[in-house]
């Protein structure tokens, strides 16, 4: 009966490693994509206002 016991134990453990390892997997996938639709976001030009010069001051200012 013990190698029996033994055999259920090492199957249980490779079962719980098989289940962090793909849990990992799947939450680095959803950080990589959260990732890249924030850089994306970021990087939208129509966003950005650009300067353009006060002829009164000489400043510079969003318009």
């Amino acid at each position: 009966m013990p190698p029996l016991v033994a055999f259920a134990g090492a199957l249980g453990g490779l079962a719980i490693i098989r289940w962090a390892y793909r849990t990992a997997l799947r939450v680095s996938q959803e950080l990589e994509e959260a990732r890249l639709e924030r850089a994306a976001e970021a990087a939208r030009p129509r966003d950005i206002p650009t300067l353009r010069r006060d002829p009164n001051t000489g400043a510079y200012r969003p318009g």
